[in-house]
């Protein structure tokens, strides 16, 4: 295989050519080849890694083992669980799958496009079409398909930060390097591809940032902790119970030649089994995946499913103005002349049909309509210095930011106090402004000493009709807003103010404090800040994180690239640049703000509804766990068999919990999920072992029959299952009520049809039995309403909590 030197040596001999480009002979023998771009790289993540995660799995592992047991002693009737398991696989993996699909579908319908010169002429191809050879047209914006060889620069400045972690732009000259996945920060340059398709950076760039990957997520890393937990016990109390069970069969010797081991071995499956929350990660899984088909409908484009939660943690969240308050779309507004100098109208027509205009560029065209001679040189537009500049025979033409070209304050010069105080005041009234000006040539990229400004230009945007109600949805939220903009500071405070947001003037962004504290204190006492650089929009969103806000960043240039991709969740416009959209999490594809109120929205539901239903699995994790232990320590017998637990996990937890993890729920997000969890699941989880702990013991002593305790403890757990599901489903909706109801109802049926009753091998209790049944429930019952009030003064203690910290950031 050819190293990089023989690469690039042989990238260099094609230099005389790539202005030609290749021909369409030349780029059928490297299809045929197979020298394309081509990679077969799924958006998400592939069908295997979703069977694996649902599968292959520590909890299924030890499922399966005890699948295994069962039906090694001849105890199939209790393995019930076993088909459990395999029904949660099969609905997680066909759930994600189901979501994958259309999220691949929609990142396939807004795939980018790779500029390339063909046969002397430019044309815009699919990535998959670049083939080897192949001569780039790189563009500011533009991320590089495929890596290659540099054989023109004009100023070009590449950021290569997504695969070095260094965000200063590099940059490039002719037989330099430029790799798949770097993105064209300023300047415009060809380079000839010397590696494509699964040789370059590309597609492995593509794969991390559009992936199916487990971004930060509080319900996520919460419930893999309880996971972490419950393995660490599940071991031990398993020999603890299995120990207690030889015991009360007579001694491991009399139960190991009797053949009662088998029910030892049973019970003790039935103890472990109950300590695992099998549907918890199904639950959550599904949820977001639900959620993402679901802004999918609404043209919002989930990139990483946990995203979903994720705008709804925001407590701040920065704007780019142009294509997010704004439409993006610049129209010429007016000129006005500031010094008699001929020829600035050609030199402004030649700037409105240039291929590589951006938006402000291209809406001069149609405005001046003098033909300009050839140039003899030009200075292409950086996003750190903000003006670009060309050079005719009657000398140099800048054109930029009027700040920006003649930053020098209190000057004496009076055209230039009459350029800044007319710019000051177009810029008040929301429009943006720009300055011609002419010099001497430089050699070096500078603005010339003796440039003088020509003519002011003024453009207006069209502020997005659904901005100001957006906004207003965020205040509601208390969600703090920021606009941080590479406009005037004066234009982007006049286009605030329109949509409604509190912004008495722009801070210039020229003027930040390097030290963090000093820079904290500016961004909280300013909500508009104007000629901020790509690096400066990164270092705000990294100093709000580091002040413990998660924030949100919206945009859709390049230069919001690096902030996207340090925010906690970072949203860019489908019109935006390819690097903006292939680090972003979220994508709006149809460019309306007003979506993010429905991710907010859908967010919150994730959040609160597997808050709650987590609390149903928590719970039966505790009173599991506490059983078997409580169990093993009193030496007394397991009153379950598998196959009723079986069915009391069905009616209490797994089929209502898959329902309630749908339902609408519009409760704000408090930081905490796992404490308020634990905090109901601890205290009910040892109300129902107290309780059936008590029962057991009393109906030990009373001599009861092993099958009528084994009935009573079912019927014991499923009436307070189902009184937790209440409780926890408060205030009861007609659907809720449904729901509960249903569950009602397969509880009677479940101990009055006779195949269910011999299957489960219920009997009719005794006197005695149905006494303490109903009074061991009604003593739960009351456990149980203590806890949740108790939990809900600790809940409500936690939100004024957050509050007061929110407030004091």
């Amino acid at each position: 295989m050819p190293n990089d030197k023989d690469l690039t040596a042989a990238a260099v001999r094609l230099v005389g050519s790539s202005v030609q480009g290749l021909s369409t002979a030349e780029v059928a023998e490297r299809v045929a080849a197979g020298q394309t771009n081509a990679f077969v790289q799924d958006t998400s993540r592939s069908v295997w890694s979703i069977v694996r995660a649902n599968v292959l799995t520590l909890f299924n592992g030890i499922i399966l083992a005890c699948f295994i047991v069962l039906f090694a002693i001849g105890r199939w009737q209790d393995a019930l669980f076993g088909f459990s398991a395999v029904a949660n696989a099969v609905i997680g993996s066909v759930q994600e799958y189901r979501a994958k699909r259309a999220l691949d579908r929609l990142a396939l319908l807004n795939a980018p496009h790779a500029r390339v010169m063909r046969e002397g002429s430019e044309a815009e191809i699919a990535l998959d079409d670049v083939v080897l050879d192949d001569t780039l047209v790189l563009r500011a914006g533009d991320q590089v398909p495929a890596d290659g060889v540099v054989t023109g620069a004009r100023g070009l400045q590449v950021d290569e930060s997504m695969l070095t972690g260094e965000s200063d732009a590099v940059e490039k000259e002719d037989g330099d390097r430029v790799l798949s996945g770097s993105v064209v920060v300023a300047g415009e340059g060809s380079a000839v591809v010397d590696r494509v398709g699964a040789d370059s950076f590309a597609n492995s760039l593509a794969a991390e940032a559009k992936r199916f990957s487990l971004v930060a997520s509080e319900l996520r890393s919460s419930i893999d902790r309880v996971l972490k937990w419950v393995t660490w016990f599940v071991g031990p109390v398993a020999l603890l119970v299995l120990n207690a069970q030889m015991i009360a069969q007579g001694g491991w010797a009399e139960a190991s030649a009797s053949g009662a081991w088998r029910d030892a071995a049973t019970a003790t499956i039935a103890a472990v089994v109950a300590m695992v929350p099998l549907g918890l990660v199904l639950m959550t899984s599904i949820t977001f995946a639900v959620g993402a088909v679901k802004l999918a409908r609404q043209q919002v484009l989930v990139q990483e499913l946990p995203a979903v939660e994720g705008l709804a943690r925001v407590d701040i969240i920065c704007l780019d103005k142009t294509g997010t308050l704004t439409q993006g779309d610049i129209v010429f507004d007016a000129a006005h002349p500031l010094a008699n100098r001929p020829g600035w109208e050609s030199v402004l027509s030649w700037y409105g049909v240039q291929k590589d205009a951006n938006a402000t560029a291209r809406s001069l065209d149609g405005h001046f309509n003098e033909t300009p001679g050839l140039p003899l040189d030009r200075v292409p537009f950086s996003s750190a210095r903000k003006w670009s500049a060309v050079i005719f025979d009657d000398g140099m033409w800048i054109l930029g930011g009027p700040e920006m070209v003649f930053p020098a304050k209190n000057s004496g010069d009076p055209l230039l106090r009459q350029l800044a105080t007319q710019a000051v005041e177009l810029a008040a009234t929301g429009r943006r402004t720009l300055v011609l000006a002419h010099g001497t040539p430089t050699d070096d990229e500078t603005v010339p000493a003796d440039a003088v400004p020509v003519v002011l230009l003024t453009f207006k945007e069209n502020i997005r009709p659904d901005a100001a109600e957006t906004l207003t949805y965020f205040a509601a939220q208390d969600v703090d807003v920021r606009i941080i903009s590479g406009d005037n500071p004066q234009t982007v405070a006049a286009i605030a103010r329109e949509v409604g947001l509190d912004a008495p003037h722009g801070f210039d962004a020229r003027e930040l404090p390097v030290d963090d504290k000093e820079l904290m204190e500016v961004i909280n006492n300013n909500v508009v800040f104007g000629r901020v650089t790509p690096d400066q929009k990164k270092r705000i969103v990294v100093a709000l994180k580091a002040a413990g806000r998660t924030v949100a960043m919206t945009g859709d240039g390049v230069n919001d690239a690096l902030a996207i991709k340090e925010a906690d969740i970072g949203v860019a416009m489908n019109s935006g640049a390819a690097a903006t959209k292939a680090v972003a999490r979220l994508v709006l594809l149809d460019g309306k703000f007003s979506h993010l109120p429905s991710v907010v929205a859908e967010g919150r539901q994730v959040i609160a509804n597997i808050e709650r239903v987590s609390m149903l699995f928590l719970t039966k994790t505790a009173y599991a766990t506490f059983l078997a232990i409580a169990f093993g320590i009193l030496l007394l017998p397991f009153p379950f068999l598998p196959r009723q637990l079986s069915v009391t996990d069905g009616l209490t937890i797994g089929i209502p919990a898959f329902f309630l993890a749908l339902l609408p729920n519009a409760q704000r997000y408090i930081p905490g999920f796992l404490r308020r969890s634990l905090t109901f699941a601890v205290p009910a989880g040892l109300s129902v072992t107290l309780g059936l702990a008590s029962y057991a013991r009393l109906a030990a002593n009373l001599q009861i029959p092993e099958a009528e305790i084994r009935t009573g403890s079912t019927l014991i757990l499923t009436i307070i299952g189902i009184w937790i599901l209440v409780v926890l489903s408060r205030p009861v909706t007609r659907f809720k009520g449904l729901v509960i109801g249903a569950m009602m109802i397969g509880l009677v049926l479940v101990y009055s049809v006779p195949i269910a009753r011999d299957f489960l091998q219920f009997t009719d209790p005794a006197l005695p039995t149905a006494l303490l049944v109903l009074g061991t429930s009604v003593a739960c019952i009351a456990l149980i309403e203590i806890v949740r009030f108790v939990h809900r003064r600790v809940a409500y203690r936690d939100a004024q909590q957050a509050l007061v910290q929110r407030a004091s950031k």
